[in-house]
């Protein structure tokens, strides 16, 4: 029996290949109940291609929003690079697909029985003997299982057990996310994904479904500060005044309570993610900042593989060939995601930061992200 910790999309999507494949588990989430929360998500193709394995792509097309252009522009909106992925439809079979993430939630509940979900169940420790591992829990619970997933985010309790001295990093850099509804908005908003650099800010826009946006907005900050959400529209304004109007139309569509701040971590690369029966994937093992749209593409993946490597392995094994097979790609994808968000707020030099991204040839770029985008 496998016990996955986590309700989060790594953890539904871990049980829903569980599922697919015949794997016993259980999933445990503290929350008391799983309801709408968070903002929009981007699945790139490697993202779609497990969830085409898993029989889900169609509705997830069905909510979300297809994004087949990449733009990263100046603040005023002057191309600094634009690629078009037709020919990543081609190779892969799909565009990007931008979507809210309760809506992606939602899907994997609906597919997943509900008597293998557990809620109201928040990890307190584990204890571990010869062969049985126990569970305990906040309630005074406790479960022996066979393995343990930690699927349990960024901030995970199960890795702060198995690995004390593993550390989160602080990127210098704070987020707000909103989503609001924008009707008759101009076509060149349209199936695409544009993204601005100004000086230490960058502000994002995607279509996640029909009349509506997501949003982001990037400045530099100290963590753990607090907003007032009386001024919080008018502070992000403000800030952002300087960029294309678009910007600023989109802050004033949003409703405060579709504002989410958050600092920007993530989890300084280890050079293991198991140890005996207990196995860390996504944000417990390898969260990234959001700077290359990979993170929740790469908890994705995890799923995937890590369910195929259990299906086709023996069980000493499947947490060394699960960690094998990911571990290159997911700490060089950590690696350059913390860079592009230095890079992108450069105090100085942005004239010379905006010359040399103009001047890399288009095919490196289109190279880079088929590479990012191939499963595995």
């Amino acid at each position: 029996m496998y016990s996955i910790i986590g309700g989060g999309i790594c953890g539904l999507t871990t049980a829903l290949a569980f599922e697919k494949l015949g794997i016993e588990y259980k999933l445990y989430e503290k929350a008391e109940e799983l309801i709408p929360v968070g903002a929009g998500i981007l699945l790139p193709p490697n993202a779609l291609q497990v969830y085409d394995w898993l029989e889900i792509l169609e509705d997830i097309k069905q909510k979300g929003s297809e994004m087949r252009r990449i733009t990263l522009t100046k603040s005023d909106m002057s191309p600094l690079f634009d690629y078009i992925q037709d020919d990543i439809k081609e190779k892969y079979g799909f565009y990007s697909v931008s979507i809210h993430r309760w809506e992606l939630q939602n899907i994997l509940l609906q597919k997943i029985p509900k008597h293998k979900i557990h809620l109201n169940k928040s990890f307190a420790s584990y204890k571990t003997s010869e062969k049985k591992v126990e569970l305990f829990f906040h309630d005074g619970s406790k479960v022996e299982t066979d393995y343990i997933i930690g699927a349990d985010g960024i901030h995970s309790r199960i890795r702060k057990q198995l690995f004390p001295k593993s550390k989160i990093r602080y990127s210098g850099q704070t987020c707000w996310r909103g989503i609001c509804d924008y009707k008759n908005i101009s076509n060149e908003y349209q199936y695409r994904g544009i993204e601005m650099w100004g000086k230490e800010l960058r502000f994002g826009i995607t279509k996640i479904e029909k009349d509506k946006f997501y949003w982001f907005a990037v400045i530099k900050s100290k963590s753990n500060l607090k907003d007032n959400l009386l001024t919080i529209k008018s502070e992000l304004s403000d800030t952002f005044n300087d960029f294309h109007p678009i910007v600023n139309h989109l802050i004033d569509k949003t409703s405060i309570t579709n504002i989410i701040r958050s600092d920007l971590y993530d989890v300084n690369p280890m050079p293991n993610w198991y140890r005996g029966n207990i196995c860390l994937i996504g944000d417990a093992a390898h969260a990234t900042t959001p700077n290359m749209g990979q993170g929740g593409a790469q908890t994705i993946e995890d799923a995937y593989f890590l369910a195929n490597a259990i299906k086709r392995e023996q069980p000493d094994n499947v947490f060394n060939v699960f960690q094998k097979k990911r571990i290159n790609k997911v700490n060089q994808i950590v690696k350059q995601s913390l860079m592009m968000g230095k890079i992108g707020h450069l105090k100085y030099f942005e004239s010379l930061r905006s010359f040399i991204i103009k001047a890399i040839p288009s095919s490196l770029f289109k190279l880079r992200w088929r590479t990012v985008y191939k499963l595995g």
